[in-house]
This record gives C-alpha cells, sequence and structure tokens, in this order.
C-alpha cells in the first residue's frame, strides 16, 4: 500500500434525528388561554367575533387582540387567529378591515379556508403567515402543491388522512424540489363524520352553514337504517354517523416519525378544564417520545453502523387514559390515523359525552344497584344509566354512598335523585364527573400564578479584573447581554463553577422561565458577589421577556393596496344575448336517456357512482348525437365528474374517468385541477366559491371555463356574487337535493356487513338502495362513490326557481337542474317544466307548485331563500 493509500473507513450511520412538533391547543376564551398556558400548549388558536368556524364559543374581539398576544408572547406561546370560513362578496371590506387589525396585533398566523381570503392577506401583507384550514379539504399532494402556490406556510390535513397516507405526501415533498410545506393534524378531540368543508347539512336543514361556524351537528343525532324499503334491526346501534372521539395518544411517534409539524387537539367550545387536561397529558406525552426517539444508541451493529431506535410505544399512563376519557370522550379511538376500520369508528349506541365505563348492573334493589366495578368510583362522582336509549332523557346523578363487598360495588344516591323504575339490571353505568379529579385539574390554572416555565440559556464570559458578561437566550430568538457592574475578583475559596452558576442562574421561580443550558466560559478560577449575579439573572429574564411582549412587525401595506386593487382585476358585466342554458345532472344511465330524449338539452353533467359507467354514458351519449341532426334535438357537450375526494394512491380513478374520453370534466378538488389540467373543466360547487376573488383564481389561475356557486349563497348573497364578477363565469343550481354529509365512514360497510373495508365488506353499496331515516321521519337517500366515500342527500328536492327572473337580469345563463333517485319519468317532467320556465311559459311561483305535486318527497325554496331556517342544536 502506497503512502498516498488510506483502509477505507468503516460504515457508519448517523440515527436521524427527529423533529418536535408543536401541541397547538383551543382557547374559546381567556380562561381557556390560561389553561393551555399552563399545561404547556407551544401555541393556541381562537376565534374572533366574525369569520371563524366556531361561532357559538365566547370568542374574542379585535379589542382583545394587543393584550391576548403579550400574554401569549411573554410566555412563549403562539397564537392563531381562526379565520376559516367562507366569505361573502359584501363581507370582503369587512373582512379586509379585519385582518389589518390581525396583523397589526402581531398575530402569529391566521387560519383560513378561503381562497380569496388567502389572495386578500397576501396583497395586504407579503410576509403575514398563512395556515390552510382543515376546511380547505386537503387530502393529497396537489392539495399540498395549491396550498403552497396560496403562498400559504403549513397547512393542515384532513382528519381522514392516514399515517400511511401522510408519509406518501411527506415522501412526494421531499422529492419535489421544492421546500416541503409544514403539516398540521387534528390529534385529539370531537371527529366529524364529514370531510371539513364538505359538509352541507346544516346548510340543507336549516340554513346554518358549516362553512360559516354554525354547524347544528345532526352527526350525532340518531338514524335508523333502511334498505331496499325495509328497516334494518341493528339493535339499540342508532348513531350511524357519530363517530367516536379522535384520540391520538397511541400514535403520537407514528406521527413524529412521518414528520408532522403541528398536533392540532380540537375544543373551542370546551371548558377550560377539558384543554387543561388534554393539553398537560399531550405535552407530557409528547415529551417522552421524543425523548424515546432521539435517545442515544450505545450499541452498534455487528457491521459497526448504529443500530436505530427501536419503534416505541407511547408511554401513556393509565392515569393519562382516565383524564383523558373524564374530560370527555363518547368513546375514544384513533380516527383514521391507522386506516379505515368502519366496524370501530362508530358504535353507534350514543353520541353524547359519557366519560369512564364502570360496569354493568347486576342487581336493583332499595334504591341502590350494584356492579363489578371497572374503574375507581367514589361518592360524590357523577354517572348515568345508559339505557340503550340516550335520546330520551337518562337517569344520572351523584353517588351518596359506595359500599364495596366480594369484589362488587353497591351504590346508593341522594334521596329522589334517581328514578329507579327506569333503571334495570344489565343496563351500563358511566362516571360522567369527578369532582376530585375538575379540582385539580383548575389547580394547574387558576390564578395569576405561573406555573409552565419555558428554558432560558446562559452563557457567561470573563475572567478576573473584567466584569461578567451574561447572555440570555430563549427558544424563540429572543436574546440579552448585561455586564456585572462589578469586576469578577481572583476565587480565593469559591469560584463561579458550573455547578455554583447553575444554581443561582436556575432560581428563576416567579417568571416564565427556567434553567435550559448553560456554558460557562469563564477564564480562571473568578467569583462575584451573589447579589450581583442574582440582579443579572433578574434584569435578564426581565429583559427577554420585555422583547418577547413586542409585539410581531409584520409588514402590512396602505389602504389603498389591498380589497381595491384585486377588486380592479375583475372585469365587469356585459350584457349578453345569449339564451339561458339548462344544465342536466344525472346520477343513473336511465336518467341519462331520459335527458337525451328531451328537445333542447344541450349540456350533460354526469356522476355516476361506478365511474366504469362512464364509458357506456359517452357512447350512448355519441350514439345519440350521430342519429339525430337538428340543433334542436343534439346536446351539445358531456361532461363527467370524478369521486369529490382522493386520497394518495387513487390516481387509478381518474384514469378510468379520463378514459370514458368526455368532452370535459368536473373539478372537485385539488387533485382534478392537477390531473385535467390539459383537459376542458368546469368547477363543482365543492371548491366552494363564496366571492369573486375565489372565482377569479380558479378560473385565471387554472383554466376553469366555469365555477359553481357555492351552494352556501343565498338569493342576496349570489346577487352580490354575479354582480361584482362577470356572470358567465358562473354555473348556478336552481333545482337540486343537496348533498348534506360527504364522509369517508361507509355505513354501508360499518351496518350492512362485518367487513372493515372494501377488502371484505361484499360491496353492499352495489347491492341495494339505503335511506337514513331521522326522528323526524324523513328519509335521506345515501350513495357511495368510487373511493368508497358516502354521501347522503336531502330527500326533498330544493328549486330557486322563483329567482330566475333577478338571476338572469345580472347576466346569468347557465342553470343546472340535478337529480338523484328520480325515475326516468320524473326526469323528464321536471326537465320539461324548467324549459318551460325559461320560455317563460310559466312563473317560478307556478313551477314551484307544480314540483309540489310532481315530487312526492315534496319541494323546497332551499338555500336562496333569505328567510332564516333552523334546527335542533346538538342534545
Amino acid at each position: 500500500m502506497s503512502a498516498t493509500d488510506t483502509a477505507p473507513a468503516a460504515a457508519t450511520t448517523t440515527p436521524r434525528r427527529y423533529t418536535r412538533p408543536e401541541v397547538l391547543s383551543p382557547a374559546g376564551d381567556w380562561e381557556c388561554v390560561r389553561a393551555a398556558v399552563e399545561n404547556g400548549a407551544d401555541a393556541v388558536y381562537f376565534g374572533l367575533e366574525r369569520f371563524n368556524a366556531r361561532m357559538r364559543a365566547k370568542n374574542f374581539t379585535q379589542a382583545d387582540l394587543p393584550a391576548l398576544m403579550e400574554f401569549l408572547h411573554r410566555r412563549g406561546v403562539r397564537g392563531y387567529v381562526t379565520f376559516n370560513t367562507l366569505v361573502f362578496t359584501n363581507e370582503l371590506p369587512d373582512a379586509e378591515q379585519f385582518l389589518r387589525a390581525i396583523i397589526s396585533a402581531g398575530v402569529d398566523a391566521a387560519i383560513v379556508q378561503d381562497i380569496g381570503i388567502c389572495r386578500l392577506i397576501r396583497r395586504l401583507s407579503p410576509d403575514f403567515p398563512i395556515h390552510g384550514s382543515t376546511q380547505m379539504t386537503v387530502t393529497n399532494t396537489a392539495g399540498v402543491n395549491f396550498a403552497r402556490d396560496l403562498d400559504a406556510q403549513l397547512i393542515v390535513l384532513a382528519r381522514e388522512n392516514s399515517i400511511a397516507e401522510i408519509e406518501k405526501i411527506q415522501a412526494a415533498q421531499a422529492v419535489s424540489g421544492q421546500p416541503p410545506l409544514p403539516l398540521e393534524v387534528f390529534v385529539h378531540g370531537a371527529l366529524c363524520v364529514a370531510y371539513s368543508g364538505q359538509c352541507l347539512t346544516s346548510e340543507s336543514l336549516g340554513g346554518r352553514s358549516a362553512n360559516r361556524g354554525e354547524c347544528a351537528q345532526a352527526c350525532r343525532m340518531p338514524y335508523d337504517l333502511y334498505s331496499d324499503g325495509e328497516k334494518v334491526d341493528l339493535g339499540d346501534r342508532r348513531y350511524l354517523l357519530s363517530p367516536q372521539d379522535l384520540a391520538g395518544l397511541d400514535v403520537l411517534a407514528d406521527l413524529v416519525r412521518a414528520g408532522v409539524s403541528s398536533l392540532k387537539i380540537e375544543g373551542r367550545l370546551k371548558a377550560p378544564e377539558y384543554v387543561a387536561s388534554i393539553t398537560r397529558i399531550y405535552r407530557q406525552t409528547l415529551d417522552k417520545v421524543m425523548a424515546q426517539l432521539n435517545s442515544p444508541i450505545d450499541a452498534s451493529g455487528s457491521d459497526g453502523g448504529a443500530v436505530p431506535p427501536p419503534r416505541s410505544e407511547t408511554p401513556a399512563t393509565p392515569t393519562d387514559r382516565y383524564e383523558l376519557q373524564m374530560a370527555f370522550s363518547r368513546g375514544q379511538y384513533t380516527g383514521w390515523f391507522r386506516g379505515i376500520h368502519n366496524q370501530e369508528l362508530a358504535h353507534g349506541r350514543f353520541g353524547t359525552k359519557r366519560g369512564v365505563f364502570l360496569g354493568e348492573v347486576t342487581r336493583v334493589s332499595d334504591e341502590a344497584v350494584t356492579l363489578r366495578p371497572q374503574a375507581p368510583l367514589k361518592p360524590g362522582d357523577g354517572i348515568v344509566f345508559d339505557a340503550g336509549n340516550p335520546e330520551v332523557r337518562e337517569q344520572g346523578g351523584r353517588i351518596y354512598q359506595v359500599d364495596t363487598r366480594d369484589g362488587q360495588a353497591t351504590l346508593r344516591f341522594g334521596h329522589g335523585d334517581i328514578d329507579f323504575r327506569r333503571v334495570r339490571t344489565g343496563q351500563l353505568l358511566w362516571k360522567t364527573n369527578d369532582p376530585a379529579l375538575d379540582k385539580q385539574v383548575r389547580q394547574t390554572f387558576e390564578g395569576e400564578k405561573i406555573r409552565f416555565q419555558r428554558p432560558l440559556h446562559f452563557e457567561a464570559h470573563g475572567r478576573a479584573g473584567q466584569p461578567l458578561t451574561l447572555i440570555a437566550t430563549d427558544d424563540e430568538g429572543h436574546s440579552a447581554k448585561l455586564d456585572s457592574q462589578l469586576p469578577l475578583e481572583p476565587a480565593q475559596n469559591q469560584p463561579l463553577t458550573t455547578e455554583k452558576l447553575t444554581d443561582q442562574l436556575g432560581r428563576l421561580g416567579g417568571t416564565p422561565f427556567k434553567l435550559g443550558r448553560l456554558e460557562n466560559h469563564l477564564e480562571g478560577a473568578a467569583m462575584l458577589p451573589v447579589s450581583e449575579l442574582n440582579r443579572l439573572r433578574r434584569d435578564l429574564a426581565t429583559e427577554v421577556e420585555r422583547l418577547r411582549a413586542l409585539p410581531k412587525r409584520w409588514t402590512l401595506t396602505p389602504p389603498s393596496s389591498g380589497l381595491s386593487t384585486l377588486s380592479s382585476q375583475l372585469s365587469t358585466n356585459s350584457p349578453t344575448a345569449a339564451a339561458p342554458e339548462l344544465i342536466l345532472v344525472v346520477r343513473t344511465l336511465a336518467q341519462l336517456d331520459a335527458a337525451l330524449t328531451c328537445p333542447g338539452v344541450t349540456t350533460l353533467y354526469c356522476e355516476f357512482e361506478n365511474p366504469k359507467n362512464y364509458r357506456e354514458a359517452v357512447t350512448r351519449f355519441r350514439t345519440w348525437q350521430s342519429l339525430h341532426s337538428s340543433p334542436l334535438t343534439i346536446p351539445s357537450s358531456i361532461w363527467v365528474a370524478p369521486p369529490r375526494v382522493t386520497k394518495p394512491g387513487e390516481e387509478w380513478i381518474l384514469n378510468q374517468v379520463r378514459s370514458c374520453e368526455a368532452d370535459g370534466y368536473l373539478v372537485r378538488n385539488h387533485d382534478h385541477l392537477a390531473f385535467f389540467a390539459a383537459d376542458r373543466k368546469r368547477g363543482d360547487f365543492s371548491l366552494n366559491v363564496a366571492n369573486p376573488l375565489t372565482a377569479e383564481y380558479f378560473i385565471s389561475r387554472y383554466g376553469l371555463e366555469r365555477v359553481t356557486a357555492s351552494y352556501d349563497l343565498n338569493i342576496v348573497q349570489l346577487e352580490s356574487l354575479l354582480a361584482a364578477a362577470p356572470a358567465p363565469w358562473f354555473d348556478l343550481t336552481i333545482h337540486q337535493h343537496m348533498p348534506m354529509f360527504h364522509m369517508e365512514h361507509c355505513v354501508f360497510c360499518a351496518f350492512l356487513s362485518s367487513g372493515k373495508d372494501y377488502h371484505d365488506c361484499g360491496r353492499p353499496c352495489e347491492k341495494h338502495e339505503v335511506r337514513l331515516k331521522d326522528r323526524t321521519g324523513a328519509e335521506f337517500p345515501l350513495k357511495a362513490d368510487a373511493g368508497c366515500r358516502n354521501t347522503v342527500y336531502n330527500n326533498r328536492a330544493q328549486t330557486g326557481a322563483e329567482y330566475l327572473d333577478r338571476l338572469l337580469a345580472l347576466g346569468a345563463r347557465s342553470f343546472r337542474v340535478e337529480f338523484v333517485n328520480e325515475s326516468a319519468d320524473e326526469v323528464t317532467r321536471t326537465i320539461t317544466q324548467y324549459q318551460r320556465l325559461l320560455r317563460r311559459e310559466i312563473s317560478g311561483a307556478d313551477l314551484w307548485r307544480e314540483l309540489k305535486l310532481l315530487n312526492q318527497l315534496g319541494v323546497t325554496r332551499g338555500q336562496m331563500e333569505t328567510t332564516p331556517r333552523f334546527i335542533n342544536k346538538k342534545q
């Protein structure tokens, strides 16, 4: 071997260091803010009095913002404002003022749903952070890229994404050549059964849109299941659309491995005790997970390489799990994180808070019950008897006495508290309240005492004859430096060792800090009076806290550079002589055949449960065109709709859709925008176009020919939209069965099979016509798509016929008429009536009356009417 040769180095592997995600807690009011901060939240999210998706929360006001942000920043906590609703055209000026106040107050980010608002924020400030809300329905890499193009700094993924899908999204980001966009996921709390941003149930039934923060929680109500007209016997399972609450404690390590940046806790309507408990448990468990994942590795492999750390289970304790359930629980489950399991997601027995399961009643006697307890119980605990019929007022109260013998407990209650005529053996008992735990939890945040401290790092420099220089830095990058007023002296007996500095600088009680790293760079043995060292520590802590409290200085453009400049990009309406057009949306081949026989039909949209049928539909359409030569009888184009939601690995569905070679495609999500980029395309209602800024973005940026106006708009709001942007941009739906719940949860699989997903369910969706019946007797059609996602449709057709003249006067010319389960005859009759309306042969009021006679399930004026409509709130 020559002198220049070297032996090959042994292969080594450097273990990956995992980045700690933030713990993000909800805050509905000041008490919840303190509960979150004192229990370790890294950030909180909160709403203002408008434009947030939890309008029933107490919320904050613009006037609260300066004090709130100062408090949060002093404690090293970030604050995000939820601006996560659709914004209507006439609200845009107010929205601009709200955003200016938010940016000026130094808020750390806004959580945004509306595409137009994202554009407005970036026009107001080039650097203020935008977090894309889960209401954007981002489920795949295309959605992440869409958010990045809007210049978002983070995106909240849909709750329906599994960890495997998150990993696929991250892998695609890693090879994209662009900086990865941080991802946030919900890890705990109430789990919506419908995709956020795609639930129109409250709007459909009562005019209270979930996209406007007014969800009435119809998913938590009981339903009966009817298959082929017959009621399905499900025993006591009636809460078919009410998932168990999300509890991601057991998958925290996997989420960290997947590179998730933020762990979000749901609950802006919850009490401060809930916020305190859930925040503390997730904070402490995450601390343990990070310690395990990033622990030093002492062993080495036989090849000399480092051994990767073992996969770690979340070290949650039974006490933690008990407290999670007592905070709030409808049952707790990992949701979709581990994939789809329809049998486990929604147990169907109740949709209300239960808490901790105590056991089954084995004896009822002398105003007492006996059971074999499955969890601790004591006098004062609140309980409820579960008779399997929670919509009827349940029996419950506080335990007065507990007698334990031979593993069984006999419980007694206050006289008259329980109606024992309604208590039976076999009923289940749940603990709903633990006063002792509540007291313990409140002690973690009540009052002004600082309990949770964050690291303050120190560096010490100097030598005898010079001042001691101390530098203090927090984890947010705030730094302060002070010199001692006295010089260091040569140490005779007690030099400033690292141990002594640690002892004195660590005395940070009463401040938001605890001692973090200490770097001792003193040269030689030197000393300083303890009083001077203490002064330096106090003054540095005060200065760093002062620096923290300063509002963040985001760039803010002058008023002339905001909404007015964006609005000027919109072309004005010009009169059009084009004839109005009916666009027919059909969902079966029989409806397609019926529509083809109606003279004057020009455009057809198809949405089939099985996209394999699109080839047949296009073939029938082309055949009809070839056999009929009259322009009055030949439809000019056929468009098809891919599933409303697509996730990683479902590209085969889109390929199948495109293979039909339709004239164009209905774009319904971010994936479609990318996949059908080179095709003719129009935007469907699921894009949530509620204002002209959003409409213009989709049309100019993505080349959509038209977009469908949001179903959240009533007639006045729709008129404002048409007045602010070219009316030919829009399809307007004037007849439909409103799609209500759109969900990953498959009711067919869960309650008509024993399978967990499409692999083993036997596909009952292909064999049965299924409806859900609510407490009022209304039966709602249920459909499944190619991705096994379910949609529940309103049973009553909605019509905007009475507003047609007003819409025509504003230049609107494209009107959608949609069908769901209608027969061929019903399709023909309905089309005929709307064609007569367009020819001015009947009025909108006439059509309304005739449709009420034609439609066996009735007709409503739907979301277009301006009269407030309400449905029952959650019980």
